[in-house]
């Protein structure tokens, strides 16, 4: 038998241990930090916030916040604000800053229609009914060009957003969202990818609820772990703990951004997160706006990676990605009763998965060949097998099959949990059969390293991809002697090429990828596919072994598994001062943005924010502990 270390129930237990970041609201004066009524609005400002408001409409023209409380705010979040009708008024307190708003019928000795708090910590948004005044909603207007918030929380049957819910704003931290009505109130939320801007909508008193009172308190949310309370080295962790996560509203998925595409192979990154997070809001945990995504897609929501027009069949990691984020519900979730409702369908994404290794060798296939010289010119007609969507994986991923390693303890857990004896031996057998023939397939004699796919033509195909090493290391499916080995190389090669900017992250692939391995060949490099046969015009450009905050977490875990914290921390400090100051979201001077870089810094990303970059956080939980997993990350069972 393989002794495993189950980091899951390990960190469960030491559960009691997390809390949210302390508050710091303090309700003395704010004799230091005064509002102030200026000719473009009324201006507050603490160490945790800055907030200015329109004087023509309850409407913010400037928020930026610091959940620490340290002063280190980022940018403006909101789009400039463009409501009227209202005349304003200030009325300043010991205890809180108010500015009132009232409709051009109400008189001055009305209750305001709407009225804005602010204090250390907290905003309090608060809407009064009065006979025959019709006040409008109070709406944030979310600049997603400059920000990429997102608001976290629960959909209600008519699509609007429940309360209580999270504000997160990436860079800068969180603000909970409560209400004192909370019962049959749904906020609006909406987001418009062209246009930059997502909008949440407050709704106004009325005369059933004669008064509403929105609270938002500013914090950061993030595991509590050893050694980082007092090093600001961790600033950046703490207060982008949860920028993995941005929800979507038009899909009401889980996506790369909130006005983005949701990729269903991204899943397992989301729930990894959400399963070391103290709760988001008192009502509200991370896991459960995961489970939402899943409950969608088990309810028929199509995601990129599932079989499309330019896929024949589910990428090869999608399905053990979303294996993965719903044995993560079960196992810290308390999730038992969701798992009873929705086994069967769980259970056919396993079956499918494992249904596809057409010739019984114990590794999942896809349908493409990732032969040498599949991909055309042009626009890719079709995708390849797993998240690195422009590299021709095909057939045997070795990514994907380390994915579907982990995915079947998972589900060996989740049919034990069910009551499902002769499930759970078949799901350990199909991990026992993956893990005793996956070294052999994809390690590389000539390079010492592992290859990234073996096609249909036997052929095996290797340009030092750095995760694909890393992730098997990680969970498990190397020897430690042949991993110590591998990681030797991989560095080695590493400084051959001349890499050591990371506070770019690391490149997906050290050496470029030929053009006949490339699938978006639309030159001139781009995308990453080039013109030459080497494609070596198309290197460092994008998915051709760009820089990325991406997947640099299996690099990282693999070191820190060995023991290798040197090397670990030689990487993931520039990228936590990256972090700090939004090196991985944004755009650059060249209308690019900073999700994927060249080498010397130049923008090459599209999305302006790819949420997977932050998912390299996970590293430092895994450096803090003291646990070290022997043979694989989270591991569920123990396989023979």
């Amino acid at each position: 038998m393989i002794e495993r270390r189950d980091f899951l129930k390990t960190a469960i237990a030491g559960a009691a241990g997390w809390m949210l970041a302390p508050s710091l609201f303090d309700e003395q004066a704010l004799a230091d930090a005064p509002g102030t009524i200026g000719a473009d609005g009324f201006r507050f400002s603490t160490g945790s916030m800055v907030a200015e408001l329109s004087r023509s409409a309850p409407e913010f023209a400037e928020l930026n916040i610091d959940g620490l409380g340290l002063g280190k705010r980022g940018t403006n979040i909101f789009q400039p604000p463009s409501a009227e009708g209202y005349t304003a008024s200030v009325a300043s307190s010991v205890k809180a800053h108010r500015i009132e708003y009232r409709t051009l019928q109400q008189n001055p000795a009305d209750e305001p229609a709407w009225a804005v708090e602010l204090s250390n910590r907290k905003i309090l948004l608060i809407s009064s009914w009065s006979e025959g005044v019709a006040p409008g909603p109070l709406v944030f207007r979310f600049d997603l060009e400059k920000c990429h918030s997102t608001v976290l929380g629960l959909f209600r049957k008519d699509e609007t957003l429940s309360i209580p819910a999270l504000i997160h704003l990436p860079l800068q931290g969180s603000m909970r969202l409560t209400a004192n009505v909370s019962e049959g109130i749904g906020l609006e939320y909406h987001s418009e990818r062209k246009a930059r801007l997502a909008t949440l909508a407050f709704p106004a008193a009325t005369e059933s609820n004669r008064r509403m009172v929105y609270t938002l308190e500013v914090t950061a949310i993030y595991p509590q772990l050893p050694g980082i309370a007092n090093d600001s080295r961790f600033d950046a962790f703490k207060r982008n703990w949860l920028s993995v996560l941005q929800l979507n509203p038009e899909m009401r998925l889980l996506s790369n951004n909130t006005a983005s595409d949701s990729c269903a192979f991204c899943y397992y990154e989301y729930a990894d997160i959400a399963v070391l997070s103290p709760p988001l809001v008192e009502g509200l945990t991370a896991l459960e706006v995961v489970r939402q995504t899943l409950d969608r897609v088990l309810a028929g929501a199509h995601a990129y990676g599932m079989a499309a027009s330019d896929r024949p069949a589910d990428c090869s990691d999608t399905l053990p990605s979303m294996l993965i984020a719903a044995a993560d519900c079960v196992r810290a979730g308390n999730s038992d009763a969701w798992l009873k409702d929705n086994y069967t369908g769980i259970q056919g994404w396993a079956d499918t998965m494992i249904a596809t290794d057409k010739n019984g060798n114990g590794l999942f296939k896809y349908v493409v060949s990732g032969n040498s010289g599949t991909w055309p010119d042009g626009p890719p007609p079709m995708r390849p097998s797993n998240w690195w969507d422009t590299i021709g994986f095909g057939y045997e991923d070795a990514y994907s099959n380390a994915l579907a390693y982990r995915s079947l303890q998972g589900m060996t857990m989740m049919a034990e949990r069910v009551g499902k004896p002769e499930d759970a031996a078949r799901y350990v057998a199909a991990a026992n059969k993956l893990r005793d023939v996956y070294y052999k397939t994809f390690y590389d004699p000539k390079t010492g390293v592992l290859g990234g796919w073996r096609s249909a033509d036997g052929q095996l195909h290797d340009y030092y991809f750095l995760w694909v090493n890393g992730i098997a290391i990680h969970y498990g499916l190397v020897p430690k002697e042949e991993a110590n080995s591998i990681m030797d190389k991989l560095l080695a090669k590493m400084q051959e090429v001349g890499y050591d900017k990371f506070d770019l992250g690391l490149p997906g692939n050290l050496i470029t990828v030929a053009l006949k391995d490339y699938v978006d060949r639309r030159g001139p490099g781009r995308y990453g596919g080039g013109v030459l046969a080497d494609n070596s015009d198309g290197f460092q450009n994008y998915e051709n072994g760009g820089a990325t905050g991406c997947f640099a977490f299996w690099t990282l875990a693999a070191l820190y598994d060995l023991g290798r914290k040197q090397e670990a921390d030689r990487i993931l400090f520039p990228m936590l001062d990256a972090y700090g100051q939004g090196g991985f979201q944004g755009w650059g001077p060249n209308g690019h943005s900073n999700d994927w870089r060249r080498w010397d810094g130049t923008p090459m990303g599209y999305e302006g924010y790819l949420c997977d970059n932050y998912y390299t956080l996970l590293a430092v939980p895994l450096r803090q502990s003291e646990i070290r997993w022997k043979n694989g990350f989270r591991a569920e069972t123990t396989l023979t």
